[in-house]
Order: structure tokens, then C-alpha cells, then sequence
């Protein structure tokens, strides 16, 4: 079973006075936010957990009972690293020793950059781990060393002479990166560290990218100075080169490095690596470039020779996880949509399959591991219905099939290490989360936190509530929504109706759970006298691999139409207005928001687009070409749902944000919008925030932009 790591937020207690909710109370004082506790981990007894504390003489990591909640004991404070303020840690696998990271540098999405210390439990000293800033460090399984990457090459320390030694040397910004990630890599398969011990720790395994082929993009940081500095970083757009990976072998002993034969040649990707539970093997994921191809190949340590162990197919795409788990044996758990739903399968070690151990018209959501000791599997799972989700357990055979959650919402497990007990976070659609401890077989133990803080501010203002509605299109076609009303709802009179969308693939807006600052947002709008509704389209997660499929090749095209089916639908419900529907989103909801105020210009008043992609051409070759395959294979389907092709059927209003330092959907996606829409002399409004990426936050610009989207939807809608 994977090591308990969660987040679990406290409410910060307030007083509420005013009714009416404001831009203000949601985006700058706090009114329904909570304090986080960050850094939550199952320690190795399985009794205990510890986690970050923030009060004012600094952070201190303290240790807790799982059976009380309380504390036993302080391990580590600020004040035994001379003062540097803790930001994150973790253990050596024996406990011994702790890593500290410090003065953390945001990078992409997942990397930083820090400076870590190493902390002795037993003497209470620390030591720096190195000299500038580190990347990844990551103690050997024996925590004798330490593993980081610095300046793209990889470096392993031996604690106790206290020796550094540099493994590779070629390591170069903008072309050669070992041990960490390339930025795509890192935003379309979610790893960034990219070196693994071996479990013995005699051995790491690495990735080498080099993207010295990759073309290059720029941006300008503006970062208040006289003249704008230039950031450059390469970023392979569909139909453009890819790094060449391969992965390498270190041997600690000997310093040799050998190369794993991948079994192909060109275009490839290797989503994942993982030792196996065989000293010497490693298994690596190898998949084609189309991503409708992968392969278990086993890679012999010593020498880099490999074989097959398993490949699996598919007409549209594969979609990659970290479910492969590898049993005492080396038989080994995988996922697949092999029968139509997301589901579990246990293979022997040779490759073939044993057993399907779930199955059913509904997917696995996540696979939490194997516990050895009863036979048990821990998975999450949306059994009931695509918006909720349940934690279950099965045993290995298939048989024992158990929901442990009590309520029904949204609900999610984080399990201690030797699985006795397990943190479920729940929470519904009108109902903020709530943390409680459980043994493995769902017994209650103790409420960790149940944000009744927050329950009693939200109960003294006059809320609607989220609820959920199905309806059919004019193809047959059966979608899921939800729908929030104003709280002195009158069924006589006539709203006007904004809709909120993401629909890319796989995604989900409509779900059983609490909404958190958005949600309040919409509870604002609905004080406003507006109805709020959001949308599943076909492409979106949930509901199996044919409904998620249906838009290969032609992205926009379906997402839209249903889009446009369900603004039609709302139309004629007898208390809409519905010459009064707009649509808002946020990224692929920017590139939707863009389609329907275009496309669906005759049934959506205004669109809200932020941080749109407005052509698949300048997005990213692993989320593009895995839906779309390249622009040289599929030009129409890239063009013909491009909403830079349709600007002249705009006739309502429309709101195009972005930041310009978006190293993600690049603000490129916003200029050349901007370049058809003056061409087809369409008025539109634009805002752009200087030096902002793709998440658009810091400083007071939440606030700034929730108040110009809430502007706009007053003044037009």
C-alpha cells in the first residue's frame, strides 16, 4: 500500500454579519475559507501519523495518535534548522531521519526547486544536504544516501562520509535533463521526478531526456522592471518533435550506467517506470507515439536486455495511471478498459491474465493497493452513479466486494501504512468535507475534522441548494447536471441561466461534492437572481471508455453540441428566460465557453473564456495527439472545432482573459483569437494579467477576476 500522504483543511472560525455574499468575502477575507494542515503521513507503526504545524514561533512537524488524535511527541521544529522556515518533509524508511525542504522554488506544475537539510531524530542535528538549491532528493532505501538533481544531472550524497558524487555530467538548460522530467512529460503524464532506487538500494534508475529537437517557446516577463526579461523553455506543440527518452541504469557499486533496451526505435513515450519486486528487473511502460499502443517491458539491470511482459491495445487511446502493483510474487495488479469500464485485473508473473476482479457498467476512479496480510484490494470506485464515488474493498479472488464509506457524495480514502486504518474524506454537493478515521473494514473511529465552523456560517446565510437533473438529447443521449436555484425561487417567474463547463476528456464538473470558492460564487449569483447549471458532456469521465471516446479525433465537436443540447433544454423549462443563457469556462472550458458563444451563438447571450486553447495546433503533443492524433493526420478534425474559424457567428457578448506568462495554454491561443475576431470585426472585451500562468492567482488577481466576470454577467446577461 502507497504511504499515507493528505491534506485535511480546518475551517478558520469567523463572524459573519452581512447576508449578501461578496467578490470580497469569498476572494480576499476569507469568510468561507479554511486553514490547511499540510503534510499529513502515516508513520511506519501504522498507529501514528504526523503533520505540519504553523503557529507563532514558526512550523514544527508533531506526531499523532490515530486512536486519540493526540499529540505524542514534537519531532522537528524551525528552530533546529537554525530558524528556516519548514515547507515540506519526509522520512528515511527506517524514521531515522528526516528530510527538510526549505526556500521551495515553484517550477512547472509539480517540480521545485529547495533547499533541503537532513535531520537526525536521535541527535536532533541537521545538516545541509548540499550546496544551492536541490531537486527531487529522495533517501536510498537503507537511508544511507540521498539521491537530488541540480542543473539537470543527477547527483547521489553518502550521509555518513558526507561524500557527493556527480553520476552525469551532460546535463544542459533547454537540452539534456536527467533524473527529472521535460515539461511535457510533466504536465500530460503528472511525474516530475524522474530517478528511482532500486529496492536494494545498490541501484537508480533514470530517465535522460534530451530535447535539444524540441522547438522552443518564449515569453515575456514584464516582473515590474524597465525592460522584460525573456523566458525560454522547450515546449513541443501536436505534430512538432518530442524529446528522445531513454532509461538508464546506475550502479552504485562499480559507477557503470547502462542503457535499457525499450524495444523500439523513434516516436515513443515511457510514461512510467517501476522496480519490480525481483532485485535485479525493472519494468518500464513503453507506449507509441498515437497512445493507443503500451507495453510491460521487464529490463534486466545488470545488462539493459528486456522482454515483453504484457501489451494492451486500443481503437481511440490508453490513459495512463499508477495502479501497476507488483505482489510479493511479481504477479501484478493493472487497470484496464479492456471489457468497456475502467476496471481491476491480477496477471501472473509471466504476463498473462489470471483473473478480472471487478466488473460492471461502472469504472474504477482510483486504486489505492494491496494489502497481503487479508487478501484485500483497495480501490475507489463510481458504482453508484457517475457523480459519486464510493471506497471499496474486494478481495484478490474477486469475492468480498464491500462499500466502506457511510454516506453517499464524493469519497475518498488515504490509507495508514500497514492499512489498519484509513482517513475518508466525504463531502456532497451541499456539504463542505468532513475527515473522519476508519478502520479497514469501515468501522467509525473518530471525527479528524468536521468543518461545523463553516457549516454555521453557510447556515446563516440564505442559500439554495445543488441539485442534480438528467435529460435527454435530441440524439437519444442521456446527460448528467446539476442546477443551483436562487433560495426565494419562484417557479412563476422567469431566470436567466449561466452555464459552467469544462467537458475535456475523462473530466468531470458534475459531481457529489462540495464546490468550495467557485461554489460560493454561484451562491452569489444566484443572490444576483441568476440560476447556475453545469453540464457532462459526452467526452467526460465516469461513465466508461465508449462515452469518453466518442470525441476522438474531433475534439470540440460533440462537447459542444451536447452543450448547445442542454442550453436548449433549460430554454424550455418554464421558469428560464431563454433568451438569457450564457457559458463560462476556464481552459478546455475557455476553448467550450469560445465554441458556444460562437457555434451556439443563437442560444448563448454571452461566453466567458479564460485562459482558452482556440486551436489544438498550440497545444502540446501528448494531451493533443492522444485525443486528436497529429495536424498532419487530422487537419480537419484540428480546424473544423477551432473557435478562431467561427468568430463571425459571434453575435452576444464576449470575455476573453488570460495571463501572459502562461507556460501552459499559451497566451499565443488568446492573440491569434484576437487576430480573427478584429478580422471579422467582432467586438469583444479582453483582460490580460501581465506575468500570470495558467492558474491565474496571487497578489489580489482572484479577486480582481471573479469581480470582472461578475461585472460582465450583470452589465450582459
Amino acid at each position: 500500500m502507497r504511504k499515507w500522504f493528505a491534506t485535511v483543511a480546518v475551517l478558520t472560525s469567523v463572524c459573519v454579519g452581512a447576508q449578501e455574499i461578496t467578490i470580497e468575502d469569498i476572494w480576499k477575507k476569507g469568510t468561507f475559507s479554511w486553514d490547511v494542515v499540510c503534510g499529513l503521513r502515516s508513520m511506519n507503526d501504522g498507529e501514528h501519523y504526523t503533520a505540519l504545524k504553523y503557529g507563532s514561533e514558526g512550523v514544527m512537524v508533531l506526531q499523532y495518535s490515530n486512536a486519540s488524535g493526540e499529540v505524542v511527541d514534537t519531532l522537528v521544529t524551525d528552530a533546529h534548522i537554525d530558524g528556516a522556515s519548514i515547507q515540506s518533509y519526509s522520512f528515511s524508511d527506517d524514521e531515522k531521519q528526516m528530510m527538510i525542504a526549505t526556500e521551495v522554488e515553484g517550477v512547472y506544475r509539480y517540480s521545485t526547486r529547495e533547499v533541503n537539510y537532513i535531520f537526525d531524530r536521535a541527535t536532533k542535528e541537521t545538516a545541509p544536504l548540499s550546496n544551492g538549491k536541490q531537486m527531487f532528493a529522495t533517501f536510498s532505501p537503507n537511508g544511507a544516501k540521498v539521491a537530488f538533481v541540480r542543473n539537470n544531472n543527477l547527483f547521489v550524497k553518502d550521509l555518513e562520509s558526507s561524500e557527493e558524487k556527480q553520476i552525469t555530467f551532460n546535463g544542459e538548460w533547454n537540452k539534456v535533463l536527467n533524473g527529472g522530467t521535460d515539461w511535457v512529460y510533466e504536465e500530460e503524464f503528472a511525474f516530475d521526478k524522474a530517478f528511482f532506487w532500486s529496492p536494494d538500494g545498490n541501484k537508480i534508475a533514470y530517465y535522460r531526456f534530451d530535447e535539444s529537437e524540441v522547438p522552443m517557446m518564449d515569453m515575456d516577463m514584464f516582473n515590474k522592471q524597465l525592460y522584460p526579461e525573456n523566458y525560454t523553455f522547450k515546449y513541443p506543440k501536436a505534430g512538432e518533435a518530442n524529446s528522445k527518452v531513454e532509461i538508464k541504469i546506475y550502479d552504485l557499486a562499480s559507477g557503470n550506467i547502462v542503457d535499457a533496451d525499450l524495444g523500439r526505435a523513434g516516436d515513443f513515450y515511457v510514461p512510467r517506470i517501476k522496480w519490480t519486486n525481483s532485485e535485479a528487473a525493472l519494468c518500464v511502460m513503453v507506449m507509441n507515439r498515437l497512445q493507443n499502443e503500451l507495453e510491460l517491458r521487464v529490463v534486466n539491470s545488470t545488462d539493459g536486455s528486456s522482454t515483453t511482459l504484457m501489451t494492451e491495445k486500443a481503437e481511440a487511446y490508453i490513459e495512463i495511471s499508477d495502479n501497476l502493483t507488483f505482489l510479493k510474487d511479481n504477479s501484478f495488479i493493472w487497470t484496464s478498459e479492456q471489457d468497456g469500464f475502467n476496471h481491476i485485473y491480477h496477471y501472473k508473473a509471466d504476463g498473462s491474465l489470471k483473473r478480472q476482479i471487478t466488473s460492471g457498467q461502472w469504472d474504477v476512479t482510483n486504486f489505492y493497493g494491496y494489502d497481503d496480510k487479508s487478501g484485500y484490494l483497495y480501490f475507489q470506485s463510481s458504482m453508484s452513479e457517475p457523480y459519486n464515488t464510493e471506497v471499496c474493498r474486494v478481495k484478490l479472488n474477486g469475492k468480498g466486494l464491500k462499500v466502506l464509506n457511510p454516506a453517499v457524495g464524493s469519497n475518498s480514502a488515504n490509507f495508514s501504512t500497514g492499512n489498519k486504518y484509513f482517513i475518508l474524506t466525504h463531502s456532497d454537493a451541499n456539504s463542505p468535507a468532513t475527515y473522519g478515521l476508519h478502520e479497514a473494514d469501515g468501522k467509525h473511529v473518530r471525527t479528524i475534522v468536521d468543518n461545523s465552523e463553516l457549516r454555521r456560517t453557510l447556515d446563516s446565510y440564505a442559500l439554495g441548494t445543488k441539485e442534480f437533473f438528467t435529460f435527454e438529447t435530441s440524439e437519444g443521449i442521456s446527460l448528467n447536471g446539476w442546477m443551483m436555484k436562487p433560495a426565494d425561487f419562484d417557479s412563476s417567474k422567469e431566470y436567466p441561466v449561466l452555464m459552467y463547463v469544462y467537458g475535456g476528456p475523462g473530466s468531470q464538473t458534475v459531481t457529489n461534492s462540495w464546490g468550495g470558492s467557485n461554489q460560493m460564487w454561484y451562491h452569489m449569483l444566484n443572490q444576483q437572481g441568476y440560476i447556475v447549471v453545469s453540464i457532462d458532456n459526452r467526452g467526460t469521465g465516469h461513465r466508461g471508455r465508449d462515452f469518453r471516446t466518442v470525441t476522438y479525433q474531433q475534439l470540440g465537436k460533440y462537447e459542444i453540441a451536447d452543450q448547445i443540447e442542454g442550453a436548449k433544454y433549460l430554454a424550455g423549462l418554464d421558469y428560464v428566460d431563454g433568451e438569457r443563457i450564457g457559458i463560462w469556462g476556464w481552459s478546455y472550458g475557455g476553448y467550450m465557453a469560445s465554441l458556444g458563444v460562437s457555434k451556439g451563438a443563437d442560444v448563448f447571450k454571452i461566453g466567458i473564456a479564460v485562459a482558452p486553447v482556440t486551436n489544438w495546433r498550440y497545444y502540446d503533443t501528448i494531451y493533443t495527439e492522444r485525443y486528436m492524433r497529429t495536424p498532419q493526420e487530422n487537419a480537419e478534425g484540428y480546424d473544423d472545432n477551432s473557435p478562431i474559424n467561427h468568430v463571425e457567428k459571434i453575435k452576444g457578448s464576449y470575455l476573453l482573459v488570460h495571463g501572459s506568462a502562461d507556460d501552459n495554454v499559451h497566451y499565443q491561443n488568446t492573440m491569434e483569437m484576437i487576430r480573427a475576431l478584429v478580422s471579422a470585426n467582432v467586438q469583444f472585451e479582453l483582460f490580460v494579467y501581465p506575468d500570470k500562468n495558467h492558474g491565474i492567482y496571487g497578489e489580489d488577481t482572484r479577486n480582481h477576476l471573479y469581480t470582472k466576470m461578475t461585472n460582465f454577467i450583470l452589465e450582459n446577461l
